[in-house]
């Protein structure tokens, strides 16, 4: 099977509570994130072509976590958002 090329793009991300201090790693940690999963899974079934927007519904962080663990987090709720269609 020859591999698909996944453009992905992310106008924008908004993070309710997030300090701005913190805007960078959370981001990264998203891209990072949403580029293993859909390196190790794949498009989500269902999903073909451009997406508008997605809906990925409420991520609730414990106080204080690493904002590498909140874009983790994101973007596992950005995946499993593409997957349901939510928008």
């Amino acid at each position: 099977m020859t591999p698909r090329r996944i453009s992905l793009h992310i106008d924008e991300l908004v993070l309710h509570g997030v300090p701005p201090a913190h805007r960078v790693q959370v981001g990264e940690a998203v891209r990072q994130e949403l580029a293993r999963l859909l390196a190790q899974d794949g498009l989500p079934t269902g999903l073909s072509g451009a997406v508008p927007r997605v809906d990925a519904g409420a991520v609730h962080v414990t106080p204080g976590a690493a904002p590498e663990s909140l874009g983790t987090q994101v973007a596992r709720a950005v995946y499993s958002g593409l997957g349901t269609g939510r928008g």
